[in-house]
């Protein structure tokens, strides 16, 4: 759910900042065609943009000028490849305007270029588009990482998993990872936080929160290993303390004399 949500988010700021205003054409010999890609701003609809555009004309091989238009009025003129240049539509009226182009070839030939209109959008009317596009979709991933993080943490708290030390693990697909707090290893969970090559997820064993990698098997096999040894060592400690707490009893008897 939160990768679908990431390449949804992704998707719609590559959109943002790279759609272009119309379909790229189909070029056909002895044609002049233009088209407007945005660099920078906001296109949606039939045609609305705002911000900072391309405009590019293709044509013949010997196109040697070509002249933009917008409303009949000249837009620029380009005389070498790649014929195109860029203009700030608030640098021109909101509304709609017409875009065409007038082609030279170095033989003499003149060729008109096909029609765009777009209509030339505010910049608040455009941050108002955008917001309503983004604002809902950053809602839905900050309430996906709610739920992935607050409602697992809430219905496992204070809960812990008995795991005789040692015992072997299926660690699945997010792989295993070993807690820094009680250096057991467990399966990283689905609900954990993804935070760049960590995550933030729970130990069931010992039921603390960490940023913990994805361990390598190798890792993994010295964790369960260690688990052993500790358990080992922790099955003789009962009666080295036992012992200890006698000894301690006789000698304090000499000093309180």
């Amino acid at each position: 759910m939160k990768r679908l949500t990431f390449l949804v988010v992704m998707n719609a700021l590559f959109s943002y900042f790279f759609f272009d205003a119309a379909p790229r054409p189909v070029y056909q010999e002895d044609t002049l065609e233009i088209r407007l890609r945005r660099i920078w701003g906001v296109s949606y609809g039939m045609g609305r943009i705002q911000g900072t555009i391309t405009i590019s004309a293709s044509g013949p091989e010997d196109l040697s000028q070509v002249v933009f238009y917008i409303d009949d009025q000249v837009l620029g003129e380009v005389n070498q490849a790649p014929f195109s240049l860029q203009f700030v539509t608030d640098d021109y009226p909101h509304g709609a305007h017409t875009f065409s182009a007038s082609g030279f070839t170095s033989t003499g030939t003149t060729l008109q270029s096909n029609e765009i209109r777009a209509e030339f959008i505010s910049a608040q009317e455009g941050f108002r588009f955008v917001g309503s596009i983004v604002i809902p979709i950053v809602v839905v991933v900050l309430a996906s990482i709610l739920v992935a993080t607050v409602v697992p943490f809430i219905f496992s708290r204070g809960k812990k998993e008995q795991l005789a030390p040692g015992a072997k693990r299926q660690y699945g697909y997010f792989g295993g990872a070993i807690c820094p707090k009680c250096d057991r290893s467990f399966s990283r969970h689905i609900y954990g936080l993804n935070l760049g090559p960590r995550k933030l997820d729970r130990c069931p064993y010992c039921g603390n929160w960490s940023l913990v990698g994805r361990a390598s098997r190798e890792e993994l096999e010295a964790a369960e290993a260690a688990e052993i040894e500790d358990a080992q060592k922790g099955a003789l400690q009962p009666q080295f303390s036992e012992e200890k707490l006698k000894r301690d009893l006789d000698e304090s008897r000499f000093e309180n004399l």
